[in-house]
């Protein structure tokens, strides 16, 4: 799997911009990646140094479309913290 594949896209949010300032990251991911994966992944696409990487699935939530049940699709959520002082430029517009 190459590193374009593993990062979905970022994930940008009121919660993810007050985590950005304290050096975390959301991506969503591709659900077979573990952690050395997003972590190798952050590092080669960016250039810069992850220190720990936290890993959520997320559930489909239920919906409704006038009489036929479902649910959104699942997915599968990265937290990537960087070292210290390190920014990612997608996220800050440069």
């Amino acid at each position: 799997m190459n590193y374009e594949a593993i990062l979905i896209e970022p994930v940008l949010s009121e919660k993810t911009n007050i985590m950005r300032e304290q050096g975390k990251y959301v991506f969503k991911v591709d659900p077979r990646a573990d952690k050395l994966k997003i972590k190798e992944a952050v590092r080669s696409l960016f250039n810069v140094h992850p220190i720990d990487c936290n890993i959520l699935n997320i559930a489909g939530k239920p919906k409704r479309l006038r009489y036929k049940k479902g649910t959104t699709a699942a997915w599968k959520k990265a937290i990537v913290t960087l070292a210290k002082g390190e920014k990612i430029g997608l996220f800050e517009g440069v």
